[in-house]
């Protein structure tokens, strides 16, 4: 029951849809960038963390990690697919390291829950590293096991580092939404407890 009241709410809030305001960045034009996958429930929320980040260049709202083709936003959260909610981060490795990248990650997640994030629940709304290659791999581990030493939170961290798969695009109307609908995805924001939580476990007041 919790789940559909929490999908129906997000339903709601697409609303009347804005007109896209996010960068979007010619294929061409990434070949000196970096990529970056990760999935922290809300792609929405997880959006807004990284989209302002110096030398962050783009930041896609997608699905990934799942068994089916070409998902839609409704067969991804009825939990039909197997795809978590995920951003794919395009960003220039001489201003801002995937070191960087990570702090932001952990400290916009509950990495103590599994198959779910703050009111969202499922499969689809789990939090995941998604790593490109080697060093990715070891820098994600790294963090976690430094992060298991000096968390300011009792319970363990279950998230998972995962190799990246296909990733697919979710819908336009879901790109920037933060930017598209702010008052909506305000409501969003803390309706769902994500503020609080991540205030409880990190200490931090976030802005999205």
């Amino acid at each position: 029951m919790m789940k559909s009241a929490n999908l129906i709410l997000r339903l709601m809030l697409l609303g009347i849809l804005g007109l896209g305001m996010g960068t979007t960045v010619a294929a061409s034009d990434r070949t000196y960038m970096n990529k970056a996958t990760f999935a922290g429930g809300c792609f929405w929320c997880m959006v807004s963390a990284f989209d302002n980040l110096p030398g962050v260049v783009e930041v896609i709202s997608g699905y990934t990690g799942g068994h089916t083709k070409n998902p839609t936003y409704e067969e991804v959260s009825a939990e039909e697919t197997g795809h978590a909610e995920a951003v794919q981060i395009f960003y220039d490795p001489a201003k801002i390291s995937y070191a960087q990248l990570l702090d932001v990650f952990w400290h916009n997640i509950d990495p103590t829950v599994s198959d779910r994030q703050f009111c969202d629940v499922g499969s689809s709304y789990r939090a995941e590293i998604f790593y490109h290659d080697e060093e990715q791999q070891r820098l994600a581990e790294q963090s976690k096991a430094e992060l298991t030493l000096s968390k300011p939170f009792k319970e363990p961290i279950v998230t998972k580092i995962t190799a990246a798969s296909v990733f697919y695009p979710a819908e336009e109307y879901h790109q920037h939404y933060y930017l598209k609908n702010p008052v909506r995805y305000k409501f969003y924001y803390y309706s769902c407890g994500r503020a609080q939580r991540l205030e409880e476990l990190w200490g931090d007041t976030l802005e999205h």
